[in-house]
């Protein structure tokens, strides 16, 4: 099973607990577990991460191969689905939620994972009452399609950062 990282998993994973020079063994098995087809994101989160002017936006940038396409017929059968669930629950929604969610990176997140039976790792949490904007938990769990936090992503995939010796400047 593949781990297909939303955008906010990478964005606070810098900004907060791995941020990138404090922890940079969390980077580097991200990579690895990419070799390893445990982990990938989709080219439209690359995109929105290289858009960024700072050590993640150069991360992406360095490694473009984690974030694979979208373009495959499957991805793309399963995002018309998507999208017609969507526009369907456009009136109980907020005025604008339903061009907002359509023109980012989630619902091809959410299609890529139904169509390799992945599963989408998130920090947004489920939420049936939301009516400001769609969620990823709420889309999946429409689809019957599995996610997760980061945390619980590194528990299954059994992530262990093991201390070296520090490194002093």
């Amino acid at each position: 099973m593949i781990y297909l990282l939303d955008t906010n998993t990478f964005v606070e994973a810098k900004n907060r607990y791995y941020n990138m020079t404090v922890c940079p063994a969390y980077w580097q098995w991200l990579r690895q577990k990419f070799a390893s087809n445990d982990v990938a994101s989709i080219s439209m989160v690359g995109d929105e991460l290289k858009k960024g002017d700072d050590e993640l936006a150069d991360w992406a940038k360095d490694y473009p191969a984690l974030f694979i396409g979208v373009d495959d017929v499957g991805t793309q059968t399963c995002f018309a689905q998507i999208a017609n669930l969507i526009v369907s629950q456009s009136a109980q929604m907020k005025a604008g939620a339903v061009e907002d969610f359509l023109s980012g990176a989630d619902p091809w997140l959410i299609a890529k994972a139904m169509a390799t039976h992945g599963t989408v790792v998130t920090h947004e949490a489920y939420n049936p009452n939301a009516k400001r904007k769609f969620l990823i938990p709420n889309v999946c769990e429409q689809f019957g399609i599995d996610w997760m936090n980061t945390f619980d992503m590194l528990s299954r995939l059994e992530a262990r950062f093991i201390l070296g010796v520090p490194v002093t400047t």
